[in-house]
């Protein structure tokens, strides 16, 4: 049987991973972001209190870069 949840999280991992490839800070931060809350999801099925709290600060920090970036274009 597939476990969705798993492949939840490595969509976020790859997504993640193409954050860190591309050069355009915006599109950077929105992998980020959605690469984060896969994660997130992940994190609270296995129950690891560790990575919920990582997850959970690392989308937030990409959300408040990516909100100060389009703010600073206006």
């Amino acid at each position: 049987m597939i476990d969705v949840f798993k492949i939840i999280g490595a969509v976020g991992l790859l997504l993640i991973a193409a954050g860190i490839i591309l050069k355009n800070r915006e599109k950077q931060d929105a992998l980020y972001i959605a690469g984060g809350i896969c994660l997130e999801v992940y994190s609270i099925y296995i129950s690891d209190m560790i990575f919920i709290v990582l997850q959970l600060i690392f989308t937030i920090a990409a959300v408040y870069d990516f909100t100060k970036q389009k703010f600073k274009k206006k």
